[in-house]
């Protein structure tokens, strides 16, 4: 795996601090910016207003839609193949559904997805737009996330559902 220089990052017009790994096979679009201790792994798409903390690690395939902006606070981390999305078309039939159509045609919906402080998430999740994942809790394999998530607590499945608290002990190792 090769990773981008800090050199090739800041000409991609990302903000980064220090010790940042980004993959030379990840596609980058948007407004990125990230704090200290980040690896992004291979074939990850980052697109649209994304911030992302520090202590950071996102596994490869994963991809972040961030049109409506996607927040990733320290310590937290996306294991391979997960997909957030900060913004959703109408599937309605009502409107088209297309970044090339134009505005007017199309009804596209969101907000802003949070991963607080200490927060994973399993391989293969998806999570919604407009939404929070508490700090400190976990979803597991292959979830579907479309509300948002109390703070240290395990969720998982397809519809989510809760499994149990999860320790707060973490806290304690930094």
């Amino acid at each position: 795996m090769g990773f981008l220089t800090k050199d090739e990052i800041i000409e991609k017009g990302i903000e980064c601090g220090d010790n940042v790994f980004i993959s030379d096979k990840c596609s980058i679009y948007g407004n990125i910016k990230m704090g200290n201790n980040v690896r992004i792994d291979d074939f990850c798409i980052l697109s649209g207003e994304i911030i992302l903390g520090s202590n950071i690690h996102i596994g490869a395939y994963c991809g972040l839609y961030g049109k409506m902006g996607i927040i990733m606070g320290d310590y937290t981390g996306l294991s391979p193949r997960c997909t957030i999305l900060s913004a959703s078309d109408d599937f309605s039939g009502n409107y088209l559904i297309s970044p090339m159509n134009p505005i007017k045609t199309t009804n596209v919906t969101g907000g802003v997805v949070i991963l607080r402080k200490f927060s994973q998430i399993g391989v293969g999740t998806i999570i919604m737009p407009d939404l929070t994942i508490g700090e400190g809790s976990a979803i597991g394999a292959m979830s579907f996330v479309q509300n948002s998530v109390d703070p240290w607590e395990i969720w998982a499945g397809n519809p989510l559902k809760f499994i149990k608290d999860r320790s707060n002990k973490l806290k304690e190792l930094i």
